[in-house]
């Protein structure tokens, strides 16, 4: 993998984008970064952090669009729908993930993090879509899960003027879930992982994959994909572990299945 390294502490599996000078994302990118996530799958890793120095990843490689409009050739199929299958595989990953943003995640970067279960975000961090201003616009499902991560006029706002969101304002409007100086700010994340891959991680797993699968299905069918999850984290080890630490006043030891 060339722009995407991978390791592990413990049971968190760390993601960090390796493309200077920002991280621009790319099919290469996307691939390794695909690549990454099957490393994280290993039943022994349990949460991951997804990050990129000194910036998070500051959007797509624009040479690319030039040559595709010089050529004839959308971009789209290339980069995006790639780039949104990799975002659709996170969220449909049943083990949590953090985003830890440095520096700039814009466009496809600020998309890459909204697939992620958490953002958090530097304090100098920046994040927007800002498509907009090169006549184009998100195209890797930034239209769709912003609005719903900060409402849909502010969404709508921050994607029609495709302006910066400094991190203060993104932790107001619940873009960002945590805001740390920079120089703590993965220790941080990775101490929230580890918190996260010491817990029941099939109940972990089957809340997210009921949060995400229900999300804007008619109440019917989201309470259905809510009890079909119910059940399965139910039938686990770490329920039965759980219960019985509870009732016997000790501290449950997880071991997420």
């Amino acid at each position: 993998m060339e722009y995407a390294s991978y390791t592990t502490q413990d049971a968190v599996g760390v993601i960090e984008l390796t493309r200077p000078p920002v991280n621009a994302i790319s099919t290469e990118v996307v691939r390794d970064l695909d690549q990454a996530l099957d490393r994280a799958s290993d039943p022994g890793i349990r949460a991951v952090v997804i990050t990129g120095r000194p910036h998070f990843a500051a959007g797509a490689d624009i040479n690319k669009f030039k040559q595709a409009h010089e050529e004839g050739t959308g971009a789209r199929s290339l980069e995006a729908d790639q780039l949104g299958a990799l975002i659709r595989r996170m969220e449909l990953m049943t083990k949590p993930i953090i985003a830890a943003v440095f520096g700039y995640a814009l466009g496809g970067g600020l998309e890459l993090a909204m697939g992620a279960d958490f953002r958090y975000l530097a304090e100098d961090a920046h994040v927007g879509q800002p498509e907009i201003l090169l006549g184009i616009m998100p195209g890797a499902g930034g239209t769709q899960r912003l609005p719903r991560l900060v409402g849909f006029n502010r969404g709508r706002e921050i994607i029609y003027s495709g302006r910066h969101v400094g991190a203060e304002e993104a932790l107001a409007i619940g873009l960002a879930d945590k805001v740390f100086p920079s120089d703590v700010l993965l220790e941080s994340a990775l101490d929230d992982a580890a918190t996260l891959a010491d817990g029941p991680s099939v109940a972990l797993g089957m809340a997210k994959r009921a949060i995400n699968e229900g999300w804007g299905r008619p109440i019917d069918q989201a309470v259905a994909v809510e009890a079909e999850a119910f059940d399965a984290a139910f039938a686990s080890d770490d329920a039965r572990e759980g219960v019985v630490a509870f009732l016997e006043k000790r501290t449950a030891r997880f071991k997420g299945t």
